[in-house]
């Protein structure tokens, strides 16, 4: 099998960890896998690096990587042409546009001929029986459908999120005639599967390609037992005061701002959080750099407790979790976001405070979780109510609605999410045993 995501370990992109265990989890399954990705350099200049997570690289699993240029983010002054120097906002129009000449994707477009060539050559060094590439970014997908064309491999495309439709407000963003659109319904058209994280998604590409229906599945994302937080019941929290934590990006779409307004009310509203925290990990923006206006929100509840800890590498995730009494799942609003965070959150059995829009699809994946606390809708005062609700949870539920919290949480173990498409693709593809 043939694995091409642009983002792979060391790159600590939230999709990356959805990319690692489908490629470990083929490997374990029984078939020869070879991962098609950037340089890891590319990924300690832009995106920042997580060293942790090349150590969970099944040692069977061949990584295959070949350069990336992304000149638009280059900061080396240095290295700017005497043109791009001159005038740099036009210049960044013209790269845009030459970007988009291969592939209609602004910064991966020039990317597909690379990775089409790369493909080919590992095809013709061994023989691939079947590819699977992940977006975004969705120049990806390239690859497969070289293969595919050229010598008749069959392929799966699996989206994190969606191309033509932005997960956030549900708007189109893409024509029907662009050029995005048009490579998307053939992409569709020859593929073998294609994958989906939850129903809203894959039931708005239903309705976008009623023909291919029958091939689209829903693979949600999971949580990995190994690298998952301790899940023994801890017992309700009675002598010391409480901590809230948050692990994940947090994007500009996260309601961070209303979040910590809605911490300050929380804690005069409730004697049970008395000196209580709210900690949070990772990183706050998309770059290895923390965006200053985030950190600014943050710190300026630091006196109610709020404080920012900086990234954290997968590996070291559990020892994060072993502080948390409570988890904050922050998400942006949309009815198609659910994120893969929310199913780590699940594994723990601790009270989950949704701090979201209600009609997000993590909400779908919640529901009947016996110690989940959503908020009726994104406003200080009703963020404050949940996290009240979730901190005299933690101080009294019973170890029987603890227990229901973690069997809950344990179905949705991420190889319970992949087996079965990976045991239909083995019974399916020509000369892959099953």
């Amino acid at each position: 099998m043939l694995y091409v995501a642009w983002g792979f370990p060391p790159c600590r992109g939230g999709g990356v960890y959805r990319a690692l265990a489908t490629a470990n989890r083929f490997a374990a399954l029984g078939w020869k896998v070879t991962v098609l990705t950037a340089d890891r350099d590319t990924f300690f200049r832009f995106t920042g690096a997580d060293l942790t997570l090349e150590e969970r690289v099944d040692p069977s699993v061949e990584v295959v990587r070949v350069p990336f240029e992304w000149p638009i983010l280059e900061a080396d002054l240095r290295k700017w042409s005497k043109r791009r120097a001159q005038n740099p906002k036009l210049w960044s129009k013209w790269r845009t546009k030459q970007d988009q000449i291969p592939f209609p994707e602004t910064g991966y477009g020039p990317w597909r001929s690379v990775i089409e060539k790369a493909a080919e050559q590992i095809h013709k060094a061994n023989k691939v029986d079947l590819t699977v590439a992940t977006a975004n970014p969705h120049v990806a997908f390239t690859a497969a459908y070289h293969l595919h064309k050229k010598f008749q491999v069959p392929y799966v495309m699996d989206y994190r999120d969606a191309w033509l439709l932005d997960v956030f407000t549900g708007d189109r963003l893409h024509e029907p005639n662009s050029r995005a659109a048009k490579w998307e319904k053939k992409l569709v058209e020859s593929a073998r599967e294609v994958w989906f994280v939850n129903d809203p998604i894959k039931e708005w590409h239903e309705k976008l390609y009623p023909a291919q229906a029958s091939k689209m599945h829903t693979v949600a994302n999971g949580f990995d037992p190994d690298l998952v937080p301790d899940t023994a019941d801890r017992g309700a929290v009675t002598d010391r005061p409480l901590v809230f934590g948050y692990v994940g990006t947090v994007s500009p779409k996260v309601p961070l701002a209303e979040f910590v307004e809605g911490w300050k009310l929380a804690k005069e509203q409730s004697e049970e959080l008395a000196g209580a925290k709210a900690k949070i990990h990772g990183y706050l923006g998309y770059y290895a750099q923390p965006r200053a206006d985030m950190l600014a929100t943050i710190n300026s509840a630091a006196d109610a407790g709020v404080s920012y800890e900086g990234p954290v590498g997968k590996a070291e995730i559990a020892k994060a979790y072993d502080e948390f009494d409570a988890q904050l799942l922050m998400l942006g609003k949309g009815r198609y976001v659910t994120s893969g965070k929310v199913f780590e959150y699940l594994a723990t059995g601790l009270p989950v405070v949704s701090v979201h829009d209600p009609e997000n699809a993590a909400s779908d994946v919640l529901r009947g979780h016996p110690l989940w606390f959503p908020v009726s809708d994104v406003t200080p005062e009703a963020i404050a109510a949940a996290l009240v609700e979730a901190a005299h949870a933690a101080r009294t539920a019973d170890e029987g609605i603890r227990a229901k919290a973690r069997e809950f949480g344990a179905s949705y173990r991420r190889d319970l999410q992949l087996d079965p498409r990976i045991e239909s693709l083995a019974a399916s593809v020509k000369g892959v045993a099953a």
